[in-house]
């Protein structure tokens, strides 16, 4: 990978999901991901309107979750969760998985789900992430979670919500990127908090990359770039989001 600003930039979704977040903060954290041009923002979903507002004529994407963080929501409703999301203007869903039917191997129950929102978002153009919380699934269940991504077309396997126990591992993502197949991209959530860690990552094959410290992680990336230090240009703003 060439390191350069859009190379770690445009990979990063900006996590705007901490429960104690004010509606203030959430706008100013949208306006940090556009200062910074980031790939995305993943916002609380009664914020959504809010972040399709401010983030309106930029090429910052809108995410929001369903089912989060513990996936056990009923079926029918993640699909309700994800046809209001998009309705109002979330175009990038991060769903989680039902954690305790994986462990059970009710994996066509699994399928459904994941599909279920797939179908859903793909009629209207918009992307699924598909969150695995890996902290509580052994490296069988993860590898089947991939194919069972793969075969029902979502579009990026994802590690963890970063309400687990644990976050992105790089044995994990190898793990991932092996048994996913070629279509499905892969998103490193939790603990990713240093640009060395997002270089990483980036460098093992994700496509996206879960942040909340995404000013520090931008600023250190220009001053690497332009070999020198600095302040820096942009206000971080509200960047401690929790979530990720």
């Amino acid at each position: 990978m060439t390191l350069t600003y859009a190379s770690i930039a445009k990979r990063i979704d900006h996590s705007l999901l901490g429960p104690t977040l004010t509606d203030s903060e959430l706008e100013a954290g949208c306006r940090l991901a556009a200062a910074y041009d980031v790939a995305s923002v993943c916002i609380k979903p009664y914020a959504v309107p809010l972040a399709a507002r401010v983030l309106r004529g930029t090429t910052v994407q809108v995410g929001t979750t369903i089912g989060f963080p513990h996936g056990g929501h009923r079926t029918d409703v993640k699909r309700f969760e994800a046809e209001r999301a998009m309705d109002d203007g979330a175009t990038e869903l991060d769903m989680v998985i039902n954690v305790g039917w994986a462990l059970s191997g009710r994996w066509d129950d699994v399928r459904h789900d994941i599909a279920d929102v797939v179908q859903a978002a793909h009629g209207r153009k918009a992307i699924v992430k598909v969150i695995f919380e890996n902290c509580y699934l052994g490296p069988d269940a993860i590898a089947r979670l991939c194919q069972i991504c793969g075969e029902v077309n979502a579009d990026y396997v994802k590690t963890s919500t970063g309400y687990g126990t644990g976050g992105a591992t790089h044995n994990d993502l190898i793990l991932m990127r092996k048994a996913a197949p070629a279509h499905v991209k892969l998103k490193a959530a939790g603990g990713v908090r240093t640009l060395d860690e997002a270089i990483a990552v980036a460098e093992l094959g994700c496509d996206r990359i879960g942040a909340s410290r995404t000013a520090e992680i931008l600023d250190e990336l220009k001053d690497r770039l332009a070999g020198r230090s600095r302040q820096p240009e942009v206000s971080r703003g509200t960047n401690e989001a929790g979530g990720y």
